[in-house]
């Protein structure tokens, strides 16, 4: 299968579309040359630029983005940023990793709380917590498990009957949930264009200059994009699935697209029920729905995956209408402003593709779905990976990524099992 070098989106990005007109980096041109090159503008991106630019002020950091900030898979995900382990990590018989994750998390969390306030980046960050949540056996059975753990490992939460979690989100479509405290809620737009728009000054980025072309020079790098190139001795890929397309390891690394959609502001009685205040709710099964409210009233819904390509917007945006009236029918017929796809880096086992792969060629790819924090990290460790300097032991935090079968059996086993878990937890997608 040819890898391709980048995303391409059959429509523009809801969160970034609401953001106000901001003046686009100039894209690559001509020749250059620089100590390192980014490839990807997201969270994993800018923490690895500024990791290094803390590090080594003095060298030259080249940052290239495939499209504009926002537009790209970090302005496209659902704004949760969890201080702990998401629910699918989350296992009571490996508490001490489990332990060592949460810690992580939160001292990441905090950093990137700190760097918004002192940047004064206005991107609705909201300390929320988030609920989780189940209709079916199956759904109640995974949250259980996730209760489990957050018994054993001491954290603190919340178990919600129905009509408790009704008072909450609106809804008496759930049979019962959980409310835990460790997590915030962003316009993840707005976050990583402000990252963008207050990056230090020696730190350069080039929008819309997507890298179509990496190839060895010596004992250097030649980036090519479409209408320039630059010659570097170490570059770090931040581009998550699509770091294939340059060397990252395809047998270990797929990329799934999933869809989102945000109603028109609500009416005022359904805005005072459903969203007076901020909240955000993560499935108990992982097919589930994720839902969100929106500093202006809306209703947020992200559900339903593909394989590899991005499926039919509008066939999408039914199935999510139909998710979202289940949930609360009084707003049938219900009116999305937005609705988009994007992609994320899946590993069969959940654990990053970390690490150098080729001399001065480094990778972090694969979050799982874990974006912000989890990316915010893994970027930061990578730059200090390649600077040589003391590095947390990645592997033992996270895991190594597994190897997975070529297509079509990779294929054919993605839509297999998605099919049997979506039968088995109908009810929560």
């Amino acid at each position: 299968m040819t890898q391709t070098t980048h995303p391409s989106h059959q429509r523009s990005c809801g969160w970034n579309a609401w953001l106000p007109e901001r003046k686009v980096r100039p894209a690559l041109s001509g020749r250059s040359e620089v100590d390192v090159v980014i490839i990807g503008a997201g969270y994993t991106g800018f923490a690895a630029a500024t990791a290094w630019r803390q590090a080594r002020p003095e060298d030259r950091i080249k940052i290239l983005e495939a499209d504009r900030v926002g537009e790209g898979s970090p302005g496209r995900n659902s704004g949760f940023m969890l201080e702990i382990a998401l629910a699918n990590d989350a296992r009571p018989q490996e508490l001490e990793r489990m332990g060592k994750l949460n810690a992580v998390s939160r001292r990441t969390m905090a950093l990137l709380r700190e760097r918004v306030e002192r940047l004064g980046i206005d991107c609705q960050l909201k300390h929320s917590g988030t609920y989780r949540a189940a209709k079916s056996a199956v759904g109640q059975r995974a949250l259980k498990q996730y209760e489990s753990f957050l018994e054993a490992a001491g954290l603190s939460y919340q178990t919600l009957n129905g009509d408790q979690l009704a008072e909450r989100i609106g809804t008496n479509y759930y049979a019962q949930g959980i409310y835990s405290p460790d997590c915030y809620l962003v316009q993840p737009a707005a976050l990583i264009v402000g990252l963008a728009d207050s990056m230090d000054a020696g730190i350069e980025l080039h929008e819309n200059s997507p890298a179509i072309q990496i190839v060895p020079d010596g004992r250097r790098w030649r980036v090519i994009t479409p209408e320039g190139e630059v010659v570097t001795g170490r570059v770090i890929l931040a581009n998550n699935a699509f770091s294939r397309a340059f060397g990252a390891d395809p047998s270990r690394l797929t990329a799934i697209y999933t869809y989102a959609a945000i109603t028109e502001p609500l009416a005022e009685p359904e805005r005072q029920r459903i969203a007076a205040a901020t909240w955000g709710l993560l499935p108990a099964h992982r097919l589930g729905c994720t839902l969100r409210t929106t500093a202006d009233g809306r209703l947020m819904i992200r559900s339903r995956y593909s394989y590899e390509r991005e499926a039919d917007n509008a066939r999408i945006e039914n199935q999510l209408k139909a998710s979202l009236e289940a949930r609360y029918p009084e707003l049938t017929p219900v009116r999305f402003d937005k609705v988009w796809g994007g992609t994320t880096g899946l590993t069969y086992n959940g654990a990053p593709l970390w690490g150098e792969i080729q001399p001065g060629l480094y990778v972090s790819a694969g979050c799982n779905g874990g974006g912000i924090v989890k990316g915010t990290f893994l970027g930061d460790a990578l730059a200090r990976h390649a600077l040589g300097q003391p590095v947390e032991d990645i592997a033992s935090l996270f895991g190594k990524a597994s190897w997975m079968p070529p297509d079509p059996i990779r294929r054919f086993g993605f839509y297999l099992t998605s099919e049997v878990e979506r039968r088995k937890a109908k009810h929560e997608t």
